[in-house]
């Protein structure tokens, strides 16, 4: 959790809200230590900036998550639209 925060230039308390508002649940490691992968530590440098811009630790964690799962459901309906446009018995 230490190289984690300070790569990101946070405290570990910050990495430990976003554990307790549930935008990522890092894996532990034997020893029990915080295990961060690279995809959690985009998702906390995002958190970041919102916070650094005056949103409340759990206002970004809620932001980003609905971030995210607009991006797939507009991933999902590009596809779909994809195959509707494909198909020549539509017509």
């Amino acid at each position: 959790m230490g190289r984690a925060a300070e790569i990101l230039g946070v405290t570990p308390a910050f990495l430990r809200g976003l554990d307790a508002a549930k935008l990522f649940v890092p894996q532990r490691s034997a020893g029990g230590h915080r295990r961060y992968s690279r995809y959690q530590l985009r998702l906390a440098q995002r958190a970041r900036d919102l916070v650094d811009d005056g949103t409340a630790l759990d206002a970004a964690c809620r932001i980003i998550i609905l971030q995210d799962q607009l991006a797939e459901a507009q991933r999902i309906n590009a596809r779909l639209q994809h195959r509707l446009d494909q198909d020549p018995e539509r017509d």
